[in-house]
């Protein structure tokens, strides 16, 4: 083996932006391509916005003008504007910036000078302008090479900041923005910045009142089992409900940054309701039934914040500040006082939480015996049959690196499973075969989840009988065929999910796959094509007649073929829930006992486009 030598010249130093290119993940998190709300090119706009949202915190500017198109993002504030002698540096250099100054920003969402230096670095277009008292500086940058630096000039624009990006293409391949993710990244801000007005794309988004028009806004009222409790501090605000519905679900926030992941203020936050309910009624109830179904939001301020990742999702700090009290003893002192006080003086929300909470209970120990036997069953399948196709990576609480790439497919019928099997990466991707349709659990209780094998099963390789937090894939894929038997059993899937594990979709964690329908090719070329638009696109662009199939299976599908459907480029469509959509109304419509209303949506919304058939017959007829 050949010596490898190690010398002066194997030593290399980065600049800023070579760095950031070439290690985008330590900066943003994972890049994807915007199918996912935690995609690094929703981490570009959140790291433009946090700068605005510090100026309107700091008392200047109210308004922030956005425009969002299908590759460009444009971001105007109202502030005082960046001094315009240190524009350039303050997005093209890192460790400068306004933030190190602790007394303007002494809570601020970032503390690191690198936000807008990313954004830079990682965009073919950067445009920053900084207005201050009549004169304007532009400069405009390509993957964080100045190729334009203006001269500061007259204007009339009002003071502020704007910024303009365009995702660098060869490092977000095939991105798009999903609207809902970007409306709810802007409605955070909204919900905890009272009073800001946000514009995105001519639409006006506002909240007057925090985090109770969030919990308002985010659950269906008819569910609701008392109305939302909100408290607010200095440094804190508390809102919280319970539900009819399965899981909990919460929304936790520091200094204005959404921490998907949580972090020691939620901890604290569960552990302190938990404590107080206990007080309160007098009963050491079991934390799983007071937390059963619970909805609810917190957002704390903290100096000098310490998140666990660079994207900020996850809090990590102790305590609330340099000689300031720990997260966890601030949290409780405020929710033991400010609860229990609330509790006393509403005795109608006091009875009602405490039905809620012996319900649950009730729920609870019903299940007992069959989850018993069902958990037993489930180890024993584990053992001897081949339901689960496992990948190497998978959650592990000792070590969790890598568990973002982890997926499950969950297939119909061997055929389907063993093409993806054979085709997919076995570090990342994992299979899971269902024996024919699932059953219909609309309506139905938990019970049926440990009564019935394939829900059983299905729980256990995904690991989230007792919520999500060791859920063993990041992504969980409904793949199944592209026909009315394979929309049935999506449907049947997304009903399992929604009724008992509604916090899957919630935290963005289900997709569907998207395989093609139509392969069209000859002697030179193969498309592969996802509707009838891309086939006739496919048959114009191939000379001669093209050989064309319909795929009718996803069995039919060889498995060298479905490497390039579920490789880099897999097309994945996320399930999401629109705020204040109600899980109840949609379940009843699509799964409950209403089939003339759903005869006549169907018939409504059948549609024939004459014009494309006949276009289609004759290209085919060509």
């Amino acid at each position: 083996m050949a010596e490898i030598k190690y010398t002066e010249d194997n030593i290399r130093s980065l600049d800023w932006k070579e760095h950031i290119r070439i290690r985008p993940g330590m900066y943003i998190g994972k890049l994807g391509d915007g199918s996912s709300p935690d995609d690094g090119i929703y981490i570009l706009v959140k790291e433009v916005i946090d700068n605005s949202i510090d100026e309107f915190v700091m008392g200047h500017g109210k308004v922030i003008e956005m425009k969002v198109t299908e590759n460009s993002v444009s971001i105007r504030d109202f502030g005082r504007g960046i001094p315009l002698g240190k524009v350039i540096d303050c997005v093209s250099k890192i460790n400068t910036g306004g933030k190190y100054d602790s007394k303007a920003f002494k809570k601020s969402v970032g503390l690191n000078g690198v936000g807008t230096k990313a954004v830079n670095a990682l965009s073919g277009y950067f445009k920053v302008a900084a207005v201050r008292d009549g004169k304007i500086k532009v400069a405009e940058f390509s993957k964080g090479e100045v190729t334009n630096n203006a001269k500061i000039a007259k204007t009339d624009e009002r003071n502020g900041t704007w910024i303009e990006f365009k995702p660098d293409t060869e490092i977000f391949r095939n991105y798009k923005f999903q609207h809902d993710f970007l409306i709810n990244q802007i409605w955070n801000y909204c919900y905890l910045n009272a009073g800001l007005k946000i514009n995105l794309n001519g639409k006006s988004y506002f909240s007057r009142n925090g985090l109770l028009d969030l919990l308002n806004n985010k659950t269906d009222s008819e569910s609701l089992r008392y109305p939302v409790i909100h408290l607010k501090g200095d440094d804190i605000e508390v809102a919280m409900t319970h539900s009819s519905h399965y899981g909990e679900q919460y929304y936790s926030f520091v200094n204005g940054q959404y921490t998907t992941q949580g972090g020691t203020h939620q901890q604290a936050f569960r552990e302190s309701i938990v404590k107080t309910i206990r007080e309160f009624y007098g009963k050491n109830y079991d934390a799983t039934d007071i937390r059963a179904s619970i909805v609810a939001a917190i957002s704390v301020r903290v100096e000098e914040p310490v998140f666990e990742s660079q994207t900020k999702t996850k809090l990590g700090s102790r305590t609330m500040g340099p000689d300031q009290p720990t997260v966890r003893t601030f949290v409780n002192d405020f929710v033991t006082k400010h609860l229990d006080d609330y509790l006393h003086k509403n005795p109608p929300a006091a009875e009602a939480l405490l039905k809620r909470i012996m319900q649950s209970e009730r729920e609870r120990k019903e299940i007992a015996g069959v989850k018993k036997l069902a958990n037993q069953r489930a180890k024993k399948a584990n053992l001897h049959n081949k339901k689960l196709r496992d990948c190497r990576i998978h959650f592990s609480k000792k070590k969790k690196e890598g568990h973002e790439k982890s997926m499950l497919f969950i297939t119909e019928g061997d055929s389907a499973s063993g093409s993806i099997t054979k085709a997919r990466d076995v570090l990342s991707q994992a299979v899971f075969s269902l024996r024919g349709k699932p059953l219909n659990c609309y309506g139905l209780t938990k019970k049926i989840v440990y009564e019935n094998e394939e829900f059983n099963l299905l729980q256990h390789a995904l690991d989230i009988e007792n919520g999500l937090d060791d859920l063993r894939y990041n992504k969980v894929i409904i793949a199944t065929d592209a026909d009315v038997d394979g929309m049935h059993i999506r449907l049947l899937l997304l009903t399992f999910f929604l009724q008992f594990f509604p916090d899957l979709v919630r935290n963005n964690h289900l997709y569907i796959l998207e395989t093609p329908l139509f392969r069209v090719r000859n002697k030179k070329k193969t498309y592969y094509c996802y509707s009838h638009d891309e086939k006739l696109n496919a048959i114009k662009a191939l000379t001669g007649k093209p050989e064309i199939t319909r795929f009718k299976g996803l069995g039919e599908i060889s498995p060298s073929e479905f490497g390039d459907f579920i490789g880099e480029d897999m097309r994945l469509e996320p399930v999401h829930l629109t705020d204040g959509i109600s899980i109840e109304e949609i379940l009843q419509y699509y799964m409950g006992k209403n089939s003339p209303d759903r005869q006549r949506f169907i018939i409504d919304n059948l549609r024939f486009d004459l014009d494309e058939i006949e276009e289609e017959v004759e290209i085919e007829a060509v």
